[in-house]
């Protein structure tokens, strides 16, 4: 089997075409930003920096609740993948989780994890799953349709525009009948 054998090609290319039909009826870039927005706010409380010879211990009280925010910011963001009818309750709870992780995460792992979770956040909320094409009725053979020419209106018009029942092309001349 050499490089230039079409079956490899076509086989990515029929991969790549299910994973874009897969992506696009879900959230998935909110979903991505979000799980990206864990790992600063979780990973940076337990980092040390080294500048040069000095060693920075990025060490909070909070470390445990970075923790559990990232972790959390995680599955909020897997789960829009593969549950996307609860897009608005992860997206809110992305927001709120991202501010919280200001004062608990190292402002919010450097603002890194903090502007991903809200823009994630806010792209779950506003997305808004694709309306299925319009399936069109099917034609069925009627006796009534086709020979018998329409009736023209009085103005030239093919449909009535007044819907009020009062214009006089429908006989109503402008009375209302009660009862």
């Amino acid at each position: 089997m050499s490089a230039e054998t079409p079956a490899a090609r076509g086989q990515f290319h029929i991969w790549r075409l299910r994973f874009r039909a897969w992506r696009g009826g879900r959230p998935f870039w909110a979903g991505l930003f979000i799980l990206i927005a864990g790992f600063p706010i979780a990973y940076l409380p337990y980092a040390n920096l080294q500048i040069g010879h000095l060693t920075l211990a990025m060490a909070t009280t909070a470390g445990a609740g970075s923790l559990i925010i990232g972790v959390l910011l995680g599955v909020l963001g897997i789960s829009l993948w593969y549950q996307k009818h609860i897009r608005t309750f992860a997206g809110v709870a992305a927001i709120l989780l991202g501010l919280v992780s200001l004062p608990v995460s190292n402002f919010g792992g450097f603002f890194v994890g903090f502007l991903l979770a809200l823009v994630g956040g806010g792209m779950a909320v506003a997305w808004v799953p694709g309306e299925e094409p319009a399936a069109r009725p099917a034609e069925t053979d009627r006796t009534d349709k086709g020979d018998a020419p329409e009736a023209a209106l009085a103005n030239g018009a093919s449909e009535p525009n007044d819907l009020s029942g009062t214009s006089p092309t429908n006989g109503a001349n402008g009375r209302h009948s009660a009862g």
